[in-house]
């Protein structure tokens, strides 16, 4: 049997995950990358990038067989045909619902990475000094200047394109050239400043989608199917980026179909000495023996398996000394918004199908701003003018509609809010001892809801996105407040946070456990507190110093 030893083993291949081994390859480590389910290899399994509607059976949409066979992904945008394997199935993967939450995973090499949204935001010290400030949750044990110079180093390769705006509340970072707004979205952004007098800004997306050609991968080519895999590397994934990086080294082993269902744990030396691994194709269990742990299974599942080790140590697993092991609970609260439609502009167009849109900051209880909720919402959208999908009220059929539907209709203008969510102890996940899945293992029950802060926050949401276009003078405008549950911002976040003190979190200020300083956790499992803005870049900053930490530590013979 193939050598079982490593310097380091890394549970999950996504977002976090590939940074892992990306980092700790090239700094001379042997690495096991373990993903639970399938390989996909860049380009060659992207089988449906060159795809367009009508070469799928039912135009890309989902049948009523689909909307029967996955019940928890149908209540939301996942379930489509073009895609559908790249989500797993809810037969295989049940959970229990205490409360309703919306559990969106990819089990695959590469992970979410191949269906994020790319939306790439820095934190400010607004963000990390939240907690201390207004008394929810524990305060972070780093500040926006720790992390600056891995958001630097972290953007500069996976190419994060964007506009420097100058705003405290958003800091710049090392962009890539930034995508043209429409000019809708110019003339309402300039509206907005003008009216709100610089306070609210709108600008243009900062998102991981190249613009120029960037570490031998090729600029996107505003095809807007980025979440079939991208066959030109135009967006930052696992599988375009950090994956090659790390093969290109030598140092890596990739084992997908790899179940992690425990870190192995030495109670007298207190350290990790590897992982229990299922093979999900032979059901049989494998021990795997390295210096250091990186667990980057997804938020929730790095979790269960901290749940399910040194259960004779700690009958609630490991990093569970201080009770906060599976407590805090975050998402981004989605489903407030307002759109309409704008007048004029019908002799202008936009190239392409650009896959990104704007945004707006962040500007509640901010400076002198103070609401009866503290934190605060932004809000992404965009202008753009309706396709031939529209219904055309004057006709219904015959050569006038058919002429009608290869015009391209009127600009609409709208925005929908991403609210941050409080790190509440009750939101949290547990082991559901009745119920198991394809391979009988456990599955967790998620207990999480909105509180009165989120849902004070949800009304100013969509009332401030009515105000704002009005002021824009986008006509019709309509707000909504639809289906804020828990999980639809596929942004969860804490379970294992960072934190000063052992008593009061799972984790120190470098990603390590407290009770296994060898296990590091650099998945959204560490977040302390939620932000408003989409997390993916601040997982990278922090798995890219983790790693640098761990390969330090180890010189030094601490781990």
């Amino acid at each position: 049997m193939a050598d079982q030893t490593y310097d380091a083993i890394v549970v999950g291949s996504g977002i976090s995950g590939g940074w892992a081994a990306k980092e700790l390859t090239e700094k001379g480590l042997k690495v096991l990358l373990l993903e639970r389910g399938r390989n996909i290899e860049h380009i060659k399994d992207y089988v449906s990038a060159n795809k367009e509607a009508w070469d799928f059976p039912h135009r890309g949409r989902r049948t009523q067989q689909m909307i029967h066979d996955y019940p928890n992904l149908k209540r939301d945008y996942p379930l489509n045909e073009t895609n559908l394997d790249y989500w797993c199935k809810d037969s295989e993967h049940p959970y229990t619902e205490v409360k309703p939450f919306y559990w969106f995973r990819g089990y695959h090499v590469g992970g979410k990475s191949l269906m994020w949204g790319r939306q790439s935001y820095r934190w400010s010290d607004l963000d990390f000094e939240a907690n201390a400030k207004d008394g929810f949750g524990v305060d972070w044990p780093v500040r926006y200047k720790d992390i600056a110079p891995w958001y630097d180093y972290v953007e500069k390769f996976a190419g994060i394109s964007g506009n420097k705006d100058g705003l405290a509340v958003l800091p710049d970072g090392q962009f890539l050239p930034p995508m043209d707004m429409t000019c809708v979205e110019k003339d309402v952004a300039a509206r907005i400043k003008e009216h709100y007098k610089g306070e609210r800004a709108m600008i243009i997306g900062r998102t991981a989608n190249l613009t120029v050609p960037h570490e031998g991968r090729t600029n996107c080519q505003f095809r807007n199917k980025c979440w079939l895999g991208c066959p030109f590397g135009g967006y930052f994934s696992t599988q375009s980026s950090t994956l090659p990086a790390a093969q290109k080294t030598g140092n890596l082993t990739l084992r997908p179909f790899s179940i992690v269902t425990k870190v192995l744990y030495d109670k007298d030396k207190k350290r990790a000495t590897g992982v229990e691994v299922l093979d999900s194709e032979t059901n049989k269990t494998i021990e795997y023996k390295s210096k250091i742990v990186f667990l980057n299974a997804g938020t929730l599942n790095s979790a269960w398996i901290l749940m399910n080790s040194a259960t004779d140590v700690w009958p609630d697993g490991l990093g569970s000394s201080s009770g906060e092991l599976g407590h805090n609970l975050m998402d981004h609260h989605l489903g407030t918004g307002a759109g309409g439609w704008v007048e004029g502009y019908e002799d202008k167009y936009y190239f392409g199908r650009r896959a990104n849109g704007i945004y707006i900051p962040r500007y509640r209880n901010v400076g002198n701003d103070k609401r009866d909720y503290v934190r605060g919402f932004g809000y992404q959208g965009g202008g753009s003018r309706e396709g031939w999908s529209r219904q055309v009220a004057e006709f219904s059929i015959g050569a006038d509609f058919k002429d009608a539907i290869t015009e391209p209709g009127r600009w609409t203008m709208g925005m929908g809010g991403f609210g941050e969510m409080l790190p509440y102890h009750d939101n949290k996940i547990s082991i559901d001892k009745n119920k198991k899945d394809k391979w009988g293992l456990n599955v967790l029950a998620i207990d999480c809801e909105l509180k009165e802060n989120e849902k004070k926050m949800r009304k100013d949401c969509v009332e401030d996105a009515v105000e704002m276009l009005t002021a824009a003078g986008v006509k019709d405008v309509k707000g909504w407040d639809g289906d804020g549950t828990p999980g639809k911002g596929i942004h969860e976040m804490g379970t294992a946070r960072m934190g000063k003190d052992r008593k009061t979190s799972v984790l120190n200020g470098n990603n390590q456990v407290w009770d296994a300083p060898n296990v590091f956790v650099t998945d959204g499992a560490f977040m302390t507190s939620a932000s408003c803005v989409n997390p993916s870049l601040t997982y990278m900053a922090f798995t890219a110093r983790a790693a640098a930490f761990a390969v330090e530590e180890l010189k030094k013979q601490n781990l």
